[in-house]
């Protein structure tokens, strides 16, 4: 076929059609990132007409819905028949009630796997698809900032907080935020096409989609850091504080090699992986005494040492105190409060 008989995917494919499950207090950000992505790509300019993509707002009760910030999405309809939808997108609330439970929308969510509908976790929406039961040995993506909070509530669920969006066929999952334009402009391009794609991220003044891989931003622990490598070591090491990881493991994680992994953090933070993984994680212990009242064992634990006996040394090494006394100081009144995690000193991990 010739240059000027090419048929565009716009001649080719039908309509994009997406249902939205709005959850109360749902995060605005996310789904309005998402929601624009597909606005944009649906008509010419900017008319907003729902040519190449459709969408739909439902909700348990069929009736308008409360954002986390106080704006309310109205009107919002009823459950659809999910077979009507090439996505369900479900968009999370607020965690401050963990025993808040919207069954309804649970059910319905069944409904359209049973329906072989791909469904996507918006932000905390991956919260609401394991309530359901339907994120069982699927890998899952969460924002750093709730992964601790998943961990603690889903003990058997393997969150991952160090990418943008996870894409496991018909379970799509997006850490939130701004990353929700991405994983829309991804499947824009896999249903219409790159250009459609592009034409709604450049109206939103964004450069280029970024792959769901691309690492999430994480808290800054020690100061800015710009070595890519050592920076996305970082991220993996913040996400898995409960386990002492083996260097070889996270050297292929970020695409190293173990020696090369070591002479960078050397050079850049003046101690290795190993022993900088280990301050992390003994800083997670000290945030855990002046927060919550777990048992020294049970920090010992969570930090990933092996023993109450091996945990407490090497903290009395970094800290100058046993556990013991580092938590009866931070009883005594007017003891300050510490944020171990956005501590530093000069950029480097020193404790």
């Amino acid at each position: 076929m010739s240059a000027t008989t090419t048929v565009s995917p716009l001649h080719k494919r039908e309509p994009l059609a997406v249902g939205f499950v709005l959850l109360h207090r749902f995060t605005l950000l996310p789904f309005a990132a998402f929601l624009d992505c597909l606005r944009l790509a649906a008509d010419e300019g900017d008319r907003s007409r729902q040519v190449r993509c459709h969408w739909t707002f439902m909700a348990s009760a069929g009736h308008e819905v409360l954002s986390s910030c106080g704006a309310a999405i109205s009107p919002c309809l009823p459950f659809q028949d999910p077979g009507a939808f090439d996505y369900i997108v479900v968009v999370g609330g607020v965690q401050d009630d963990h025993d808040r439970m919207d069954t309804r929308a649970h059910a319905y969510l069944r409904q359209a796997e049973e329906a072989g509908v791909p469904l996507v976790g918006l932000c905390t929406g991956v919260f609401a698809l394991i309530q359901a039961g339907l994120m069982k040995e699927r890998r899952c993506c969460v924002s750093w900032y709730h992964h601790r909070d998943m961990i603690q509530r889903f003990p058997t669920i393997q969150p991952v907080a160090d990418r943008l969006f996870i894409d496991d066929g018909n379970r799509l999952t997006c850490a939130g935020g701004a990353a929700a334009a991405d994983l829309a402009a991804y499947l824009i391009e896999r249903h219409l096409g790159k250009a459609w794609a592009m034409k709604s991220l450049n109206i939103m003044l964004l450069d280029e989609a970024r792959a769901g891989t691309h690492p999430q931003p994480q808290p800054v622990v020690f100061g800015k850091i710009e070595d890519r490598v050592v920076r996305r070591a970082i991220a993996v090491l913040e996400q898995h504080l409960g386990e002492a990881i083996a260097m070889d493991a996270l050297s292929e994680r970020v695409g190293t090699s173990r020696r090369n992994l070591e002479r960078r953090f050397r050079e850049i933070l003046g101690v290795g992986p190993q022993k900088f993984a280990r301050d992390l994680r003994l800083r997670y212990g000290l945030w855990l005494l002046h927060y919550t009242g777990k048992s020294i064992t049970e920090i010992g634990e969570r930090c990933g040492f092996a023993d109450t006996a091996h945990f407490s040394r090497h903290f009395r090494s970094a800290f100058g105190a046993t556990p013991s006394e580092m938590r009866k100081r931070a009883s005594e009144p007017g003891s300050d409060r510490v944020d171990p995690f956005f501590l530093h000193i000069d950029g480097r991990p020193t404790l």
